[in-house]
């Protein structure tokens, strides 16, 4: 066989398994494509090919065999590894090395997975770019912040890479990069080790090529084997599907109106039964709850880097910083407490439907590459701290993906991602 890194997680370890190949040959493969098209996507903070041989040697001729046994991963730079910087996309980290790793990796190794490298993040994860283009057009952003390893897996670097979001940081450039994005329940994934923005929200997600890798990988990071769904049999019946345009549906663009006309029509023709699901009125403050949690929480985070590294900090991430810091305390208390009553209403949500269907994006990934595009469709998933899975299934004017996520109820994460799964077959 050829071209390895082409190759699905699931199917990766299968034929390892199977001893049709090896880890090393499918780990050179991905190295092979990261020295073609690193220089123009930009994907990689960190990189150590002799490190990740030496791991798929050992894989190789170890007879212990986990989830991910000698399937290369990719770790976004904001989580730590024991052998690798965690630079957190600022110079302020630069000569940063971890002692340990962050409990998502340590569970991933333990499965067997091979560690590649560490992905592109945008300054300390939140707006400020890094140097990553979108793979699909490189004249376009990849989104953020987990924008390396959207590329990554995108770009056939790797079959896996960690992501993290506080917004809308996996489900966004994983739209962006027509790739699958999950963000599990909060705190589903230790987020121990990573470098955190917001305690109310910081999620440990995953990038993926299929619904039934993103399961593969956080079944073995968060040490959670129940879900995985690639051996599972297809649900009994179509599941109900509540299609959710939420309050900012008119921010959308054409293309993600196209994308939900499109989504209704070839799930209404396979059978799926779908239901309008409207939202609760005080809902409609979420967004604006989102912004005031992360932008108070992140200046308080970020405390060392503002008051011992401000001069290092991009201006944009400065403004962002004392913006929080002005933040009144009862906006903020408010903000926490809207929160926590429509998540006790999210039960209602769920009524009619077993999943929803809603926007992942406004529209195609943004021309250039000095912002990372808008989260807005994302805000009041994270703050909920449902289940997203984003599934890319068509393309937009400029010929970039567009897709849809689908969300699940808090705790439902096997089922969201079951259901995503099939939903997915029968949008493609």
């Amino acid at each position: 066989m050829s071209n390895l890194n082409l190759l699905s997680a699931t199917e990766a370890v299968k034929q390892i398994a199977a001893g049709n190949i090896t880890s090393e040959q499918l780990v050179r493969d991905c190295l092979e494509r990261i020295a073609a098209r690193e220089p123009a996507v930009g994907a990689w903070a960190h990189v150590d090919a002799d490190a990740a041989i030496r791991q798929a040697r050992a894989r190789d001729t170890s007879s212990s065999r986990g989830l991910l046994h000698g399937v290369p991963i990719a770790v976004k730079d904001i989580i730590d590894t024991c052998d690798m910087p965690a630079t957190y996309g600022t110079a302020i980290y630069a000569q940063h090395r971890p002692a340990w790793d962050a409990p998502c990796v340590a569970l991933s190794r333990a499965a067997g997975a091979v560690i590649l490298g560490k992905t592109v993040t945008t300054e300390l994860a939140y707006f400020q770019p890094g140097k990553t283009a979108n793979p699909r057009n490189l004249a376009h952003t990849p989104g953020g912040s987990s924008s390396g390893s959207a590329a990554a897996v995108a770009d056939h670097m790797t079959p896996l890479a960690f992501g993290s979001q506080t917004a809308g940081s996996v489900i966004r450039p994983a739209a962006f990069c027509g790739i699958v994005g999950y963000k599990p329940s909060f705190g589903l994934i230790s987020r121990v080790g990573a470098k955190p923005l917001s305690d109310a929200m910081d999620t440990i997600g995953v990038l993926a090529r299929s619904v039934a890798d993103a399961a593969l990988f956080a079944a073995a990071a968060g040490g959670r084997n129940d879900l995985m769904i690639a051996k599972e049999s297809p649900p009994a019946s179509a599941p109900r599907v509540g299609i959710c345009r939420t309050f900012e549906w008119s921010r959308a663009q054409p293309e993600t109106h196209a994308a939900m006309a499109l989504a209704i029509s070839r799930l209404g023709a396979a059978g799926v039964t779908l239901v309008d699901v409207d939202l609760p009125p005080n809902f409609a403050g979420m967004v604006h709850a989102q912004i005031d949690i992360m932008t108070y929480e992140m200046a308080r985070s970020l405390a060392y880097e503002w008051h011992a590294h401000r001069g290092r900090l991009s201006v944009k991430l400065r403004e962002l910083i004392a913006a929080g810091l002005a933040l009144p305390h009862e906006r903020y208390d408010a903000a926490i407490t809207l929160a926590h009553n429509c998540r006790r209403m999210t039960v209602e949500l769920f009524s009619h439907a077993d999943v929803l269907l809603a926007p992942s994006t406004l529209g195609e990934a943004p021309h250039g590459l000095d912002a990372t595009g808008d989260p807005l469709f994302n805000r009041l998933w994270t703050l909920l701290h449902t289940p997203c899975v984003h599934l890319p299934f068509t393309r937009g004017p400029n010929g970039l993906p567009v897709g849809l996520q689908v969300v699940g109820p808090v705790g439902a994460d096997r089922m969201t991602l079951l259901y995503s799964d099939f939903l997915l077959k029968r949008l493609l």
